[in-house]
């Protein structure tokens, strides 16, 4: 039974985030997405001028001639959210919990997708993929993505986002873009996404909150507790040079995150808990656009 204090909140987000995907979003997405994906149409002999990256080899040994793939432009795209909601999701010291973020990034997108007649789905992800909403349109399906990543109750605390990933490609068998939402506070998680990134349009989306990266500046202990495994930690936040190592070690952790990103090629968009996510959104839009234009 869903309570009505958990549908006026998804009504809440529909009328946000719509406004928002109908008024300022709808162009960007459209510039940067529709049109882009591609599927197998054919198999045709090869022709001088053909670019060789396309031969298809099985066809070629088979018959002893070279023939190329062919490929017909989608008429429409499949956007799948990945939705990190483990324990350190639940944290916020701003105006929201990351995991509240998160829901209305979903929402946003799923709009998006909406709006532009393409498919939307949803994978909610922790130490594995816990639920996963097939791609479909439709408000509908739209309002059932928002609901169930707003009402989701983990049965992990922890994250696993290599694990999480190998589900994901197991289960999506067409290419399709992958939002990927998650603090990424997480190990050994490379390999997987960039075996993921070989079939699909991954983008990370990393939300943070400014806790994290900076310690209060307080001359007082602190009761630290991990949301994903309960330890617990008495921290001395008055000690010296305490909080500029933790903000070295944020701001390191940042940036190797960053360069792998880069390394494997990968568009990335940064949001955090106390600034508005609306900004980066567009910014991201926009310098893939003109990137694909070069």
């Amino acid at each position: 039974m869903i309570s009505p204090e958990l549908l006026a909140q998804v009504r809440r987000i529909e009328i946000m985030t719509g406004r928002l995907v109908t008024e300022t979003l709808a162009g960007e997405y459209l510039s940067v997405f529709k049109g882009r994906g591609m599927e197998f149409a054919e198999v045709r002999e090869y022709v001088p001028g053909d670019d060789v990256r396309a031969i298809d080899w099985n066809v070629t040994a088979r018959t002893g001639r070279p023939h190329v793939r062919q490929y017909a432009e989608e008429r429409e795209l499949t956007v799948a959210i990945a939705c990190d909601l483990s324990g350190s999701q639940s944290f916020g010291t701003s105006r929201r919990l990351k995991k509240e973020v998160a829901a209305e990034l979903s929402a946003v997108l799923a709009l998006s997708a909406l709006n532009n007649n393409d498919k939307a789905g949803l994978f909610v992800f922790t130490e594995d993929v816990e639920e996963y909403i097939p791609p479909k349109k439709g408000r509908r399906h739209v309002l059932h993505i928002i609901r169930e990543v707003l009402a989701f109750q983990p049965a992990h605390h922890g994250t696993r986002i290599g694990r999480s990933l190998e589900t994901m490609v197991q289960v999506l068998k067409r290419r399709c873009i992958l939002f990927l939402i998650s603090d990424f506070r997480d190990q050994d998680f490379e390999r997987p996404l960039r075996l993921a990134a070989l079939k699909h349009d991954v983008i990370p989306v990393v939300v943070s909150d400014p806790r994290e990266e900076a310690l209060p500046a307080l001359s007082a202990f602190l009761d630290l507790e991990d949301p994903e495994t309960g330890r617990r930690l008495l921290v001395d936040a008055g000690a010296a040079g305490l909080r500029e190592r933790h903000r070295g070690r944020e701001a390191e952790r940042l940036r190797r995150l960053e360069d792998f990103f880069g390394r494997c090629g990968l568009d990335f968009i940064r949001i955090s808990t106390d600034r508005p996510y609306l900004d980066p959104i567009i910014r991201f839009f926009r310098q893939r656009a003109r990137r694909l234009k070069r």
